[in-house]
C-alpha cells in the first residue's frame, strides 16, 4: 500500500482529496502547514506528497528543496507559468492547477508512484557524485568504489533518502534498529565517523554534517 501524504491547509481540499485516496486503498497522512510537515517528515518516509504552496509556517515553496527524494506533485491555485517552471526545475514531480479534476489528480498520482517504482527497482540512491549500490553495499564516486559495513551502509542509506535534512539521532538508532540492532548512540558516532573517512577517501569531502545536540545530515557542502 503506498503512503501519500497531504500538504494542504485547507481543511476541506485535505479531507476530500484524503477520502478520494482512501478510497483508492492508498494510506493517507495529513499536515496542515510546512512546519507541521518538516516536522512529519523527520520520522515519516511518504511514497509521495501532495504539496499546497500557500502555506502557514514554511511555504510550500520553502518546503520542497527540504523534502528530499520523496516525488512531490504541487496542487495549487497558483497558475503563473513562470512558477510552475521554477518548481518542476526545483523538484517537483509535476504540478496541477486548483481547481483540479479529481480523477486527473489521481492520475498524476498513479504515473509518479509507477515511476518512483521503477526507480526503486534500479536499486541505487544517488547524490551529488555519490552513488550508493543497495545490493552491493558499497559506495562509489569518480570511477572508485568503497565497501560499507551493514550498520554503516543502513545509516548512509537514511542520510541519504533524506538528504539536506537534519536526521535526529534517536530516529537513525530507530529507524536502521531491524538491520542492525547493535548499534548504540555512543557506537553510532564511530559509523559516522568511518563513513566519513570512507566518503573522503572517494571524494575528498565528508559530506556528513553534525547538527550539535541534534543528530546529522548529508550535504554537499561538508
Amino acid at each position: 500500500m503506498s503512503e501519500i501524504l497531504i500538504i494542504d491547509d485547507d481543511t476541506h481540499i485535505n479531507d476530500i482529496v484524503s477520502k478520494a485516496l482512501r478510497s483508492e486503498g492508498y494510506s493517507v497522512t495529513s499536515a496542515y502547514s510546512g512546519t507541521e510537515a518538516l516536522l512529519l517528515l523527520n520520522n515519516y518516509r511518504p511514497d509521495l506528497i501532495l504539496l499546497d504552496l500557500m502555506l502557514p509556517g514554511l511555504s510550500g515553496e520553502e518546503l520542497l528543496p527540504r523534502i528530499g527524494d520523496i516525488p512531490v506533485i504541487v496542487v495549487s491555485a497558483k497558475a503563473d507559468v513562470t512558477n510552475k517552471v521554477d518548481l518542476l526545475v526545483g523538484g517537483a514531480a509535476d504540478y496541477i492547477t486548483k481547481p483540479f479534476d479529481m480523477n486527473e489528480l489521481l492520475a498524476r498520482i498513479l504515473v509518479q508512484l509507477r515511476k518512483n517504482a521503477r526507480s526503486d527497482e534500479r536499486s541505487f540512491l544517488s547524490y551529488h557524485g555519490i552513488t550508493l549500490d543497495m545490493d552491493k553495499h558499497t559506495i562509489s564516486a569518480k570511477g572508485n568504489e568503497n565497501k560499507l559495513t551493514r550498520t554503516e551502509y543502513a545509516i548512509l542509506k537514511l542520510l541519504m533518502s533524506n538528504h539536506d535534512q537534519v536526521v535526529a539521532k534517536l530516529t537513525i538508532l530507530d529507524r536502521i534498529s531491524l538491520d542492525t540492532p547493535d548499534c548504540t548512540e555512543d557506537s553510532l558516532k564511530s559509523h559516522i565517523y568511518n563513513l566519513r573517512k570512507k566518503l573522503k577517501a572517494l571524494t575528498g569531502k565528508e559530506y556528513i554534517s553534525s547538527v550539535w545536540g541534534i543528530g546529522f545530515m548529508l550535504t554537499e557542502k561538508s
